[in-house]
């Protein structure tokens, strides 16, 4: 896994995942069917060992996986971010999981994803920061728009939810070069 620095905001502390995060809580965020309704998540049954397996699927590799830990300490550890990165082409797709609802539409996730596109951007010196979402979901939507990423391709019908074909919107932001 590529090392990254603590990435603090106002509210939060962006840490590269460890060990210490793997909790039943956080197994439980991945198997409960409102957590992961819009992730392809959704379609596996998680455990202690699958979430470990895929945190050590970041190591010796270019990607990064952190938690995210609200600064008030009754929430704790709140969700994770992850960014996939291509070297070759200085790109990076992120993606973001809230898992503890009581903290949903309170402006956790554009925080926390605004200042992980900022630190690959201009830290990191990535070039396009990419994601994408399923069209139903509002949230994912919501971020994507007020972190000021821009349309950057469309996948028709190309998922099942709740028994509907949807859209798989993609989106990008970049950075200074050109």
């Amino acid at each position: 896994m590529a090392e990254s620095p603590l990435i603090e905001t106002p509210r939060l502390r962006i840490t590269p995942f460890s060990e210490k995060y793997l909790i039943p809580r956080y197994v439980d965020w991945l198997n409960d069917p409102m957590v992961v309704r819009y992730s392809e998540q959704r379609h596996m049954k998680h455990t202690l060992e699958s979430c470990r397996q895929y945190w050590q699927s970041f190591s010796d590799s270019p990607h990064i996986f952190w938690a995210m830990t609200a600064i008030e300490p009754f929430l704790s550890h709140i969700g994770n971010m992850n960014a996939h990165i291509d070297t070759a082409n200085s790109v990076a797709d992120v993606g973001i999981l809230i898992g503890e609802r009581n903290v949903w539409r309170k402006g956790y996730g554009l925080e926390a994803w605004v200042a992980v596109c900022n630190y690959l951007l201009h830290d990191v010196g990535i070039r396009k920061v990419t994601a994408g979402t399923i069209a139903t979901n509002k949230g994912m939507m919501r971020i994507m728009e007020k972190a000021g990423m821009v349309a950057d391709g469309r996948r028709i019908r190309q998922c099942m939810v709740d028994g509907s074909e949807v859209d798989i919107i993609h989106t990008a932001l970049f950075g200074n070069k050109r």
